[in-house]
């Protein structure tokens, strides 16, 4: 069932058609367990893909932090800061690249579904983390910057982000097609 918000405009995602919905449909019904298990860890590993570099690049950046010579005169606030950021940002890392490294340890171990809903667990992990490095990355500079009072603020703006663009949305969507599904099933 596909929602219809007012004015009778049909909702439909990103570049999806009723066509693309229909043999979406066909093929998942002759899509077998594991080829959708291999599937989705081909997914979700490429999505990792994706997000690694961002966190390497904010891991690199705040590893020369401490060794300018501002650094030193930063407040405690601004310090501790730095130190809460820096955490995240390992371990947003460990936890983004857990799944490739369980994916190889685990290599035909034939528990692969297992290690499926691990890795996802870790991904969710990792991006949560990573979503309090990039806001407290922000408030960092902006403490730098604007001065240690406009920081919160400055690190709110991202945070309203994350949480709409990385979260509420898909969230919402998730629960939407779960209540089509109950729907679907009377």
């Amino acid at each position: 069932m596909v929602a219809v918000p007012p004015f009778g405009v049909e909702y439909r995602p990103w570049g999806e058609s009723r066509y693309h919905r229909r043999v979406s449909a066909d093929t998942s019904d002759k899509e077998t367990p594991q080829a959708r298990i291999n599937r989705e860890m081909t997914e979700l590993l490429s999505e990792l893909r994706i997000a690694l570099p961002g966190v390497q690049m904010l891991f690199a950046f705040l590893l020369t932090v401490p060794f300018h010579e501002t650094f030193a005169r930063l407040s405690e606030e601004l310090h501790i800061a730095f130190f809460f950021t820096f955490a995240c940002t390992a371990t947003a890392a460990i936890l983004l690249i857990a799944p490739s490294s369980n994916h190889r340890i685990a290599f035909r171990a034939h528990d692969k579904e297992r290690l499926l809903y691990r890795s996802n667990g870790f991904a969710i992990v990792g991006i949560a983390f990573l979503a309090l490095a990039i806001c407290g990355v922000v408030f960092l500079i902006s403490g730098m910057l604007l001065g240690e009072r406009l920081a919160p603020a400055a690190a709110a703006v991202p945070l309203v982000l994350i949480l709409a663009t990385w979260y509420i949305v898909p969230l919402v969507r998730h629960w939407r097609h779960l209540g089509n599904e109950d729907h679907r099933g009377r």
